[in-house]
């Protein structure tokens, strides 16, 4: 018995061994003839001559488009097939590039089919020269694109749902974001106010808050914050602190009394969840006669300190030293401090996405010590004058704000050298 080749005895007869069964299907493979590969390729292949018309079309383009091949070949030319827009597109374009390069791919266009559908396909060509370099004809191969624009337009529909929805939450934020900031500042008689809130996103609710309301004839609270966190429950927490500060005044306004009692209403309403804390700021402005100024109580929880601007052009942080977050600890202890608001002098409240921004010039991040500069820079200038610098310099920092930033600043007339008063007062 002659023993094939490869081939072992196994139990009386000869069998192929493994690596010869390996390579079975790569035969059956080279088996096919090209003109099988080409007529039922899993794309569309055509050639046609120089001035387009269609001299070769294989089957399963034709069974793509339901055409007979007698109906094409030497009948039309390729543009024949395209839709009016494609066929524009390929006049004006794809074949004036096509002849400057030679070869042009990837291009999107749609086919029509013989009973009128439309048919969205990728295109590449190229073209065949002779011995010589003269163009003898164009090679185009066409891939059926309907699975590809089918998720392209998913895609635009995923894409358009996603921006109304994010044009919906921005709305949704920005309204929310308006109600927890006063729409408008009570005025104080003799005393110029100004603020500001800037928005680090549009898309996110901030925890910064600010406020300034009468007590008494004579006698106004104002205070500045910064809850932990962002989104709703911040605006939770802020509603809330922006709220008890207020009660909390009217019945005792002493400052440390007003931010024990806000520290009471976090530590009561947030127990058992996560701690719901927050910097702040509460002060009192009582006035010590018509253009003579303001006496200040200051109270600080934690929160960056103010920062007063005087009228002999220098200027000071007015520290609280020792105060601390409020809503963190039942019995937190809160500092005090006091000063007096004269003709000239203004005094600034602001939140840390100020001071905590990131400089552009890479030097990291802007600092207490750098705003006080700033603030020295200023000095002597009136609260508008104040927040409109601050503003400006907010507006420097680009992409580097990644904190909203409240600004909060009051300031008394000063006079200028002929004795006539200056800013608020000015009629």
């Amino acid at each position: 018995m002659t023993v094939p080749p490869g081939g072992e005895e196994v139990d009386g007869s000869w069998a192929v061994g493994d690596r010869d069964q390996e390579q079975l299907p790569f035969t059956a493979l080279l088996e096919d003839s090209a003109e099988d590969l080409y007529e039922n390729a899993p794309c569309g292949y055509l050639s046609t001559l120089m001035d387009g018309r269609i001299a070769k079309i294989n089957g399963t383009l034709l069974q793509w488009l339901g055409y007979r091949r007698g109906e094409l070949v030497g009948h039309k030319q390729f543009s024949d097939l395209l839709t009016i827009g494609g066929r524009l597109y390929h006049e004006t374009h794809f074949s004036p590039l096509l002849r400057m390069q030679g070869e042009i791919s990837g291009i999107a266009l749609e086919l029509k089919a013989s009973d009128g559908s439309r048919l969205p396909v990728l295109v590449t060509s190229t073209v065949k020269q002779d011995s010589d370099g003269e163009p003898l004809l164009i090679r185009t191969t066409v891939q059926d694109a309907r699975d590809r624009r089918a998720y392209e337009r998913e895609l635009l529909r995923a894409r358009q749902e996603a921006d109304h929805e994010r044009e919906r939450l921005q709305r949704l934020a920005t309204t929310l974001q308006q109600t927890l900031i006063p729409p408008a500042l009570e005025p104080v008689p003799g005393l110029e106010v100004d603020a500001r809130y800037h928005f680090a996103s549009p898309d996110e609710v901030g925890g910064d808050f600010y406020d300034l309301f009468p007590l008494a004839p004579g006698r106004w609270g104002f205070f500045m914050g910064d809850v932990r966190g962002k989104g709703a429950t911040a605006a939770v927490v802020t509603s809330l602190a922006r709220y008890t500060l207020r009660a909390a005044a009217v019945s005792d306004p002493v400052p440390a009394t007003v931010l024990a009692n806000l520290n009471t209403a976090l530590n009561r309403e947030f127990q058992e969840d996560e701690p719901r804390f927050c910097t702040v700021i509460f002060g009192v402005l009582t006035s010590e006669g018509e253009g003579t100024g303001f006496h200040v109580v200051l109270a600080g929880g934690g929160h960056p300190p103010a920062v007063l601007l005087r009228a002999d052009g220098s200027a000071d942080h007015v520290p609280t030293p020792g105060g601390q977050l409020v809503g963190v600890v039942p019995d937190a202890d809160f500092a005090t401090a006091t000063l007096e608001l004269g003709p000239g002098d203004t005094l600034l409240l602001y939140t840390d996405g100020l001071t905590e921004a990131r400089t552009p010039d890479g030097g990291g991040r802007y600092s207490d010590e750098a705003l006080l500069d700033f603030a020295r820079g200023l000095a002597p200038a009136s609260a508008p004058g104040v927040v409109a610098a601050l503003t400006e310099l907010l507006g420097s920092f680009v992409d580097g704000l990644d904190d909203d930033t409240a600004l909060l600043a009051m300031g008394v007339p000063g006079e200028n050298p002929d004795g006539e008063a200056t800013g608020a007062e000015r009629s």
